[in-house]
């Protein structure tokens, strides 16, 4: 049934589209949008995008998430999967196992994305990038996503997001619960540089580290209050600097 409805589709799809670019009525607007949607219910079951395997949630008697931000419920999101863009479909980001999950056409069944195809997704609005492990040893990261703070011509900051599930004793019981790490890098050029705190931020950004300085101290940018701005203003401020 869905190979025969598959041309149908395609061929009204496109005489619609015309349609609507030389009439651009309401009417069209609608009929078009009608269509693209029984369209993508067609191939819903065919589409690469779901050949990951099933995801299970986590026993509900581990203390608090594993999913990025703590948001525990599926949003719209768009990933770059072996080359094809989805966009606007449900997502979460399980930081402990460092998986993308959507749910098949059903809307019920969870699956994990398959990560060597993920290059890029884009999730409450956060960039989440896919670094590989440089053979040489030098690039310092592990292969997995990194939250891609900010881009620059010069410069980057990534945060490698994680929760891992730690054990401790509580009274006469063992309580389990998810522990959350945040370890974030400057890019330059091919090389990543690890930091924590200002000081060392400064000291990797060391050639404008006066200018910086200045910087930080006109727009009272505290590190404390809201760190992960605070990284992204300097940063841009130097990539600003050095172009």
């Amino acid at each position: 049934m869905t190979k025969a409805l598959l041309p149908v589709l395609i061929i009204t799809w496109g005489i619609m589209a015309g349609s609507l670019v030389s009439a651009q009525t309401g009417t069209d607007s609608i009929s078009l949008n009608h269509v693209i949607a029984n369209y993508n219910t067609a191939i819903g079951q065919q589409s690469h995008l779901y050949n990951g395997p099933e995801y299970e949630f986590y026993d509900p008697i581990i203390k608090g998430n594993a999913y990025v931000f703590d948001v525990k419920s599926f949003a719209p999101g768009t990933v770059n999967y072996n080359g094809t863009v989805y966009s606007n479909i449900p997502m979460m980001y399980d930081i402990n196992k460092d998986v993308a999950i959507t749910l098949l056409y059903n809307h019920f069944t969870k699956i994990s994305l398959l990560s060597i195809w993920v290059q890029e997704f884009w999730l409450l609005d956060h960039h989440f990038i896919r670094l590989n492990t440089d053979s040489t040893g030098k690039a310092g990261l592990a292969t997995g996503f990194y939250d891609q703070l900010f881009q620059g011509k010069k410069v980057g900051i990534l945060v490698k997001r994680a929760k891992t599930i730690q054990n401790r004793t509580a009274s006469l019981d063992i309580e389990t619960f998810f522990s959350e790490t945040k370890d974030y890098y400057v890019r330059r050029g091919n090389n990543y540089f690890s930091f924590s705190g200002k000081g060392a931020l400064l000291d990797i950004l060391k050639d404008k580290k006066k200018e910086l300085r200045q910087y930080i101290k006109a727009n009272n940018i505290d590190f404390r209050e809201n760190f992960e701005q605070a990284i992204t203003n300097v940063a841009t401020y130097y990539d600003h600097l050095t172009n």
